[in-house]
């Protein structure tokens, strides 16, 4: 693995600050390859051979946070992290996916939406596997990974985007999703 230059981190960093200033000021519609060049003191050719192009820009923007849940539904404290029951480590993970998800909910919805499978791939495959993996534990009679799907579909951004719900609503909505589906299988 090659380490990347100390100036090269440095205009990364400049980079990604100036471009979250615009987000937070503009919207991610503000977002613009020439202006967050001259916010961070770069030319515009450093941006585009550093992130490709915008949309490139905006999945630079979430992958710190991204990273961080990560780290958190892998290995930290339960309910979240490993140690907790598989109910309550599914219930812990959407709750927090849905804070997740509002809390970028504009870059997420400019990722998630720049092609037809967009959404797919990287983060959501981490979410897959692993909300299959709880669901095969705490119910093995299920279609784990059609679950997983369903559970994860109410939690697009263009979905949240749409139809404007909060935190609170969406969490109640996905308990009740959840209601008796992760409780012990039914007896024959």
């Amino acid at each position: 693995m090659t380490r990347e230059r100390a100036d090269a981190v440095r205009n990364r960093a400049k980079i990604l600050a100036a471009a979250g200033a615009i987000v937070a000021t503009r919207g991610v519609d503000g977002l613009t390859m020439a202006d967050v060049a001259a916010a961070s003191g770069v030319g515009v050719g450093t941006l585009y051979r550093r992130f490709g192009d915008r949309s490139g820009l905006v999945h630079a923007l979430i992958d710190a946070r991204e990273r961080d849940f990560q780290e958190a539904f892998i290995s930290g404290p339960p309910p979240l992290g490993p140690g907790a029951p598989p109910a309550d480590r599914v219930r812990a993970f959407l709750h927090a996916l849905v804070d997740r998800t509002l809390a970028q909910l504009e870059l997420l919805l400019a990722a998630e939406t720049a092609g037809p499978y967009a959404r797919f791939g990287g983060a959501y495959d981490a979410y897959h596997r692993h909300l299959s993996m709880l669901i095969g534990q705490a119910r093995p009679d299920l279609d784990a990974a059609f679950t997983a799907d369903a559970l994860l579909a109410p939690l697009a951004a263009n979905l949240i985007s749409h139809r404007r719900r909060d935190a609170r609503t969406i969490k109640a909505g996905i308990d009740g999703l959840l209601g008796g589906l992760l409780e012990a299988a039914p007896s024959p």
